[in-house]
């Protein structure tokens, strides 16, 4: 309980701190790709229940616009699940929120897999700062976040999150696992 008014508040704090931010990335997309500068999908949270997460839209007709590279590369276009948090949906730390077609692809879909769904998605988890993508390591940062999960740890991964916008996500995660 304590985690989720934690998350709640902090943010609040960010969103109220990022609204210039989002405010213009809204409008940057509207003028530039005249669509709406969201993106709306259902995703599976904690105890696998549906609910639709937010992100800036990075996409046009199946593909990444260069406005949405830019999006993603920074980790802006993962903003809006601010709003997610502060409806206590997800968590700013945790393993990713999956859809059920992603669910079903990893063959996650049986109940050796349930303990991932103990607890609320995040928005940034081990799995997404590791170099290597791949389901089998996914499974695994995922129960070691579950099984090891504390504020330290939430406040480490934010850390290396935070940086993300500034350098990048793979120089972030070439940091931490000490390759090039």
């Amino acid at each position: 309980m304590l985690k989720l008014l934690l998350d709640i508040c902090l943010a609040f704090i960010v969103l109220a701190a990022l609204s210039p931010i989002l405010i213009l990335v809204i409008l940057v997309i509207l003028i530039v790709e005249r669509k709406s500068p969201f993106f709306f999908q259902n995703r599976l949270g904690f105890n696998k229940t549906e609910f639709k997460i937010y992100k800036f839209r990075t996409m046009l007709n199946q593909e990444i616009t260069p406005l949405g590279k830019i999006l993603r590369k920074t980790g802006i276009d993962e903003l809006p699940q601010l709003v997610n948090i502060l409806k206590g949906q997800m968590s700013f730390v945790g393993p990713r929120p999956l859809t059920a077609a992603d669910i079903n692809r990893l063959g996650w879909d049986t109940a050796y897999y349930d303990h991932r769904w103990s607890i609320r998605p995040g928005i940034v988890g081990l799995a997404q700062l590791t170099p290597v993508c791949h389901k089998k390591m996914s499974w695994f940062y995922d129960q070691l976040y579950i099984k090891s999960r504390s504020l330290w740890l939430d406040f480490k991964i934010l850390m290396a999150a935070a940086i993300i916008p500034i350098v990048g996500k793979q120089t972030v995660k070439n940091w931490i696992h000490g390759t090039k």
